[in-house]
């Protein structure tokens, strides 16, 4: 008899699941649910439906907006832009009762995979009794034989016991209801920061809704795993770092995210060194250790000495210092071992043997073709079972890591895959077409049945206990196509609600936490991450620079300040001024007619081959903004990510529309870092960035707009010439009007905007802002004498305070920017990491 609904959801107003099309067959988790959880569905799906006045695509609207105001973004495979994360609006909504038994399922297969780990890099007993082929361990790409030396393990376990300390596994719901697991995941978690975003983004959208409807909070579960991370160390404050493959991995948005929610340093390998048996990170401070990394690389990526001497992604001697106990891994290096499908074959077995219990989450079927019983079967029943590598790469007939279905081959596919299968058996596999459960989803502005898995998520808590996420997050596939391991093109995601039944308090009461010491500051800042900021600020500066010359250029200054002849030398000037920052490739070229003003200015905007072209500098400030995703606040990030502007040169409105988008679009930018960001030092090298490519910008303009102004410009009484122009693009002809009642002259021009200490837009200003700044910086010096960045900061700052206007000549100015390129260099030098550019190259090809 089916148990009562909770209180107060029997009487719910007419809904979007009223009409819910339920397959016939059943497997649909709505359809299935018992009275309660059904009870649950309708009032979640009543609680949405009041948020959009019954309109479900405004919904879906609300929840895309949601998720990209949060930045979340992933990447498909041979893609190289990032797409938008496709949340769906409708929870995947899972009754506690049957989520108790999935629950107690990951934690028996977590602990299995702990013992056979152990088993496998040990004495490897269940090879010996004949319950696990050797082949099916020697055959992985990813088995490390280096970890078989008791030697070089005696230190990681002493100082970290556990093999596996965070595990995932995406599940399946059949027809009629029973749980399988799909796939393993022990090498690395994707998708826990995805479950992570996914809550917060329906948090937004639906507010009170999860609490009205005793939705299981997921929040706790990092704290959980976090604690466990920590405790792992075994040392008070550990430093933990999040080791990432860099921007061009599919999931780098979600590691990010990740990082900042945990306060993990987010590290790529070329911000790591071994010294002496212990991991440390350079930083501007000079190295830190690293107590512990959160890897999310594959074992033969860690370290090129160890394991694939062509890796540069990971960090020499890394294995060894972890061998030797210097420092943690999360988790231990050759346990993808397990993820191999062929290892799936033989999952049953090994539970009974290894913890004497029946599997309570089995594996979809398996049938590992190494065997000669095996092999047989599966090319038997070929037409009816699905076909994929045994060993997660790629092999001949199966370009693909992803399973594919015998039925959907066609003969000559067939042909070849049978007699490669006859060739090399060992590495092939045969799997059971998995037919999946529906549920409820937002499809065109329809609530509809898809077909959904689960990947859920499993973590050791301080006292290395298994403690499971009470959700996870959804994938919901547009067909019944075989199910695959990564998000592809037409599927979407879903948050998972656990709903309990009947009221429960309990679950809604917040962790005791221990609360921690008092700190100041932003955390370390590795080298890589200041050369990053350093270079955003620059890369933001300049395409500053060139939109306000654009703006200069169209908005109608230089035709009312000056007379027809020194029009052609103020457009010049200016135009020179493009070719000078790369915007242009023929600079010498004066336009003659306001269209061909245009086309310049629409080509500037529009340029992303030429180094200084607008669309080229926004993308590289973004590209270096990628590295930093897990530093900047939401906004900052989303303002970031906007795109240029489009323009009709037809249109010349459009063009002067633009670029004024563009000057706000900066400000609005700069009043974020002037507001939120820590002055911490990573504002420093943000600002350090700015000041230096501001003031090289002001040399440029004052030499080019300088020389061009006419002896007549000038002396006119409204300040025309090319004096006003230089004064409007430097954003002080306010101060200078308020200062001076005559036009603009050469004289107090340059004063104001090369001297004047007073002046934010002025050189002097930038150069004391930068001594500012790196006084603030913390030294390496025993000595406390000045470093190279700050002599040559303050030998510029100097030479300005001691010169007055008329000592500022173009070759005066020519020198100074000379000075700042060496000022550049010296700061790059200090605090920056150097390395080959050739090498720099060959691992970007890699990734």
């Amino acid at each position: 008899m089916a148990a009562a609904p909770p209180p107060g959801l029997t009487d719910s107003p007419p809904g979007w699941l009223d009409a819910y099309p339920v397959p016939v067959s059943g497997g649909d988790l709505f359809g299935d649910a018992a009275d309660p959880v059904a009870a649950r569905w309708r009032a979640v799906a009543c609680g949405l439906a009041a948020l959009s006045e019954g309109d479900p695509a405004a919904l879906q609207e609300t929840a895309t907006r949601n998720a990209a105001d949060l930045g979340l973004t992933f990447r498909v495979t041979g893609e190289e832009e990032e797409r938008a994360w496709p949340l769906n609006a409708m929870p995947v909504v899972i009754g506690a009762g049957e989520w108790e038994v999935i629950e107690r399922g990951l934690i028996q297969r977590a602990e299995l995979f702990e013992h056979l780990a152990a088993d496998i890099y040990s004495d490897q007993r269940m090879v010996r009794e004949g319950h696990l082929p050797a082949a099916a361990i020697a055959g992985s790409p990813f088995f490390a034989r280096k970890m078989l030396d008791p030697a070089r393990r005696l230190g990681a376990e002493q100082a970290h016991p556990h093999f596996i300390q965070v595990y995932s596994a995406d599940l399946a719901r059949g027809p009629r209801g029973q749980w399988r697991v799909l796939q393993d995941r022990v090498r690395i978690a994707s998708g826990i920061g995805y479950a992570l975003e996914n809550r917060l983004a329906m948090t937004r959208l639906a507010g009170h809704l999860l609490a009205d409807q005793q939705v299981r909070r997921i929040v706790d579960f990092f704290a959980v795993m976090r604690e466990g991370m920590i405790a792992a160390c075994g040392r008070e404050a550990p430093r933990i770092a999040l080791l990432t493959p860099g921007r061009f991995n599919q999931t780098y948005a979600e590691q990010a995210h990740l990082a900042r929610y945990l306060g993990f340093p987010l590290v790529e390998g070329r911000d790591l060194s071994v010294v002496e048996d212990r991991l440390w990170v350079g930083t501007i401070a000079g190295p830190k250790r690293v107590d512990s990394i959160w890897r999310w690389i594959n074992t033969t990526s860690l370290d090129p000495l160890a394991f694939d001497a062509r890796s540069q992604l990971g960090v020499a001697n890394l294995f060894e210092a972890w061998a030797r106990g210097g420092v943690g891994m999360i988790n231990w290096p050759g346990t993808e071992v397990l993820e191999s499908p062929a290892f799936a074959a033989f999952m049953p077995r090994l539970c009974k043997v290894l913890l004497g219990e029946e599997p309570i989450l089995p594996n979809i079927a398996t049938w590992w073709c190494g065997q000669a019983a095996e092999s047989a079967t599966v090319a038997g029943r070929l037409a009816e079972l699905a076909v994929l590598p045994a060993f997660g790469q790629p092999v001949e007939a199966l370009e693909r890591r992803e399973p594919v279905a015998g039925a959907d081959l066609d003969s000559a596919q067939r042909g070849a895959l049978l007699e490669a299968l006859a060739r090399r058996p060992m590495d092939y596999c045969g799997q059971e077409i998995v037919h999946l459960s529906t549920a409820p989803a937002i499809v065109g502005g329809e609530v509809v049945p898809r077909p959904f898995t689960v990947r859920a998520f499993v973590a050791r808590d301080a006292d290395g206990n298994w403690t499971v996420m009470p959700g996870g997050f959804a994938r919901l596939a547009a067909s019944q196509a075989l199910p695959t391991s990564l998000m592809g093109e037409g599927e979407i995601s879903a948050d998972v609600w656990v709903v309990d039944e009947a009221p429960s308090p309990a679950q809604f009461t917040l962790r005791t936490l221990t609360e921690p010491p008092i700190s100041r500051g932003g955390g370390i800042l590795a080298s890589q991450a200041a050369d990053n900021l350093y270079w955003f600020g620059r890369y933001n500066e300049r395409a500053q620079l060139v939109t306000r010359v654009l703006r200069a250029l169209l908005d109608g200054s230089v035709e009312v300040d000056g007379g027809p002849a020194e029009q052609g030398g103020v457009v010049g000037a200016l135009v020179g001024l493009l070719g000078e920052t790369g915007s242009i490739a023929s600079p010498d070229e004066t336009p003659g007619a306001a269209a061909d003003v245009q086309a310049i200015c629409a080509a500037v905007l529009a340029e992303a081959s030429l180094p200084g072209g607008v669309t080229a500098l926004l993308r590289r400030r973004q590209a270096v903004g990628l590295a930093l995703r897990e530093r900047f606040a939401r906004d900052f990030w989303r303002l970031v990510s906007q795109a240029v502007p489009q323009v009709d040169l037809h249109r010349p409105a459009t063009l002067l529309g633009a670029v004024r988008s563009l000057t706000e679009h900066f400000s609005a930018l700069a009043g974020l870092v002037s507001e939120n960001m820590v002055r911490s030092a990573a504002w420093r090298f943000l600002e350090i960035g700015q000041r230096i490519e501001r003031a090289q910008g002001i040399c440029r303009m004052v030499r080019r707009l300088g020389d061009a102004a006419s002896p007549a410009g000038p002396d006119g009484p409204d300040g025309t010439g090319a004096l006003g122009v230089l004064l409007d693009v430097c954003d002080s002809q306010i101060i200078y009007r308020t200062r001076y009642l005559t036009g603009p002259m050469a004289g107090p021009v340059r004063d104001l905007l090369l001297l004047d200490p007073d002046n934010p837009r002025a050189l002097v200003f930038q150069i004391a802002g930068v001594v500012e700044h790196l006084a603030a910086l913390p030294s390496v010096r025993d000595d406390n004498l000045p470093e190279a960045p700050m002599r040559a900061a303050r030998a510029l700052l100097g030479r300005l305070q001691a010169a007055a206007a008329q000592d500022m000549s173009s070759l005066a100015l020519a020198e100074i920017e000379q000075e700042l390129y060496g000022l550049s260099d010296a700061i790059s030098a200090r605090y920056f990491l150097q390395f080959d550019p050739e090498q720099a190259e060959r691992r970007t090809a890699l990734l």
